[in-house]
């Protein structure tokens, strides 16, 4: 039963107090988010509530801990913003979450009933607050009245593992929050069964497979916890198994037939194409997968993916699996005949194409591979690798970390945002405080949000942050050079990372070398507080 406080009358209480009792019900255990002005009827319900509540030092840091949060524990990220600029502030964690496919709640106020593009002056008014989020959402609703609120909330949890996991947007009015309503009276949770693959589709997929004499395995990060089941049927085939960024860990890195997060290479996507059969799952195959053109295979394509919309985008599918990837995979690895040695062929495979995709991995991300290499060795199978849309991420940790599935890895893909590493990793620690947490970001994306280190400090998190220090937006610097410009708006004055930290409660250092690196980073785990670990390039 809801602990939510309400009037002496029984069962009274109001709009506010609906929506906490509604997240309750789902078992909601944090919410993150900031106070302001008109969202105080849901901090009112909040603060008796049994859900703690994580603040945050800007809605980005909201949003991008809540997206942490979300993909460490499995369970969908909730928000709580004030209206305009609160919900201003939030787009671009919540555009990141839709581009990952994250499931993300985010809850703010709005105008009164009857205001709606009134253009009238009001406090944090937004011409169409809804239509902005919108946007960027699978859905923007705006709640008619406090049942109507709380029906949303029962509908979005229910819909979690049956539909593609995206972000919603709640926005109650003012009014709703605050007018009297009867607890008692507000819809309750609902629950709905997952979609099945069709019978049919899956023999069809059965007899190509075991006609193809060349298979290969992409897992994207829809297929995150079938990663057993796509071994098996790499075991089964003789399949290399390959990953995207989001995809990264679910089968473990080290695993003789899996080339890890390496489809952005040329030689990996040639295999792939030529392949007589290539099995998609949960998997955009989209630019930001493959940093450029989509794959145009020779060969037969089978897709599994929860979303219909994906089952011929970017790549057009012979059969599409449209269930949850674990059980879709399951039941097509134990249909496919075994071939003998097919573990071996994988292994040979997987073998001859490695030595390509490490040298592909180290003309690009070089500076960044002895960095991982003494992280990798020193922390636990478990740790949770947070990284930004920086070039010490998508050149070093995606691969040169290696991961297994007791891992995580969480990094902005898609949208390709600043800012998210710290704030993302704050949130994988709410979500889980016993695990090692560290993220690895650069200079660059570390000041977008470097002011969450107080929140970190505030929540007494021994949270280590590498800052891989290159003096400016590197990225673009050479992006400007390939272009034969001038570098202009790229570089800044040094900034002092240490007393950064220091002044957010936190600790700073600055190593010498990748080893003292590892070496702090393991220290600052046993502290209770976070700490910035410069590491100078």
């Amino acid at each position: 039963m809801s602990t939510v406080a309400h009037d002496s009358g029984k069962g009274k209480g109001n709009g506010g107090a609906a929506i906490i009792r509604a997240l309750e019900e789902n078992g909601v255990r944090d919410v993150f988010g900031i106070p302001g002005t008109h969202n105080l009827e849901l901090y009112r319900a909040l603060a008796p509530s049994g859900i703690r509540h994580v603040l945050m030092r800007h809605e980005q840091g909201v949003g991008y801990a809540a997206d942490g949060y979300a993909r460490v524990s499995g369970s969908p990220g909730v928000c709580i913003t004030t209206s305009g600029p609160g919900v201003a502030n939030m787009a671009a964690a919540v555009g990141t979450a839709y581009a990952d496919s994250v499931p993300l709640l985010v809850i703010s106020p709005g105008v009164n009933r009857g205001r709606e593009r009134a253009d009238s002056g009001t406090l944090h008014e937004v011409k169409d607050q809804r239509a902005h989020m919108e946007a960027i959402t699978a859905q923007g609703i705006r709640a008619a009245d406090a049942a109507h609120a709380a029906a949303v909330i029962h509908e979005f949890f229910a819909s979690q593992g049956r539909r593609r996991p995206r972000p919603l947007y709640l926005e109650v009015p003012v009014d709703v929050l605050e007018s009297r309503c009867s607890l008692d009276e507000m819809p309750g949770p609902i629950t709905y069964g997952a979609p099945s693959a069709d019978p049919a589709a899956l023999s069809r997929a059965a007899v190509i497979l075991d006609h193809a004499e060349r298979v290969a395995v992409v897992v994207g990060g829809g297929g995150r916890e079938a990663g057993p089941h796509a071994v098996e049927l790499s075991s089964r085939l003789g399949a290399v198994i390959v990953t995207t960024v989001n995809g990264k860990g679910a089968v473990d890195e080290s695993h003789p037939a899996s080339l890890g997060a390496a489809i952005r290479f040329a030689e990996v996507q040639r295999y792939l194409e030529e392949a007589d059969a290539l099995v998609l799952v949960g998997t955009e195959v989209a630019e930001s997968d493959l940093w450029g053109p989509s794959l145009r295979p020779r060969g037969r394509v089978i897709r599994i993916d929860i979303d219909p919309a994906q089952a011929h985008k970017n790549v057009m599918a012979d059969v599409a699996l449209i269930a949850p990837a674990q059980e879709a995979l399951a039941s097509l690895a134990a249909l496919v005949a075994a071939r003998a040695g097919g573990a071996a062929t994988a292994a040979e495979e997987a073998a001859r194409l490695r030595p390509a995709a490490m040298e592909a991995a180290l003309t690009d991300g070089a500076a960044f591979a002895e960095l991982h290499a003494e992280l990798r060795a020193s922390l636990p199978d478990d740790t949770v690798l947070a990284g930004d849309s920086s070039q010490a991420t998508y050149f070093g940790s995606v691969h040169f970390f290696g991961l297994s599935p007791a891992g995580r890895f969480i990094y902005p893909a898609g949208f390709a945002t600043l800012g998210y590493g710290l704030p993302a990793a704050i949130g994988a620690k709410v979500a889980d405080p016993e695990r090692p947490v560290v993220a690895v970001v650069g200079d660059g994306a570390f000041l977008f949000s470097a002011i969450e280190l107080a929140s970190a400090a505030d929540l007494g998190f021994g949270l280590p942050v590498v800052v891989a220090n290159n003096h400016g937006f590197a990225e673009i610097r050479e992006e400007m050079a390939e272009r034969g410009m001038p570098p202009s708006a790229v570089s800044w004055r040094e900034v002092d990372l240490a007393l950064l930290a220091r002044a957010c409660n936190g600790r700073g250092e600055v190593a010498v070398g990748a080893r003292e690196v590892a070496r702090l980073v393991e220290g600052a785990l046993q502290g209770r507080e976070p700490t910035v670990i410069e590491y100078p390039l």
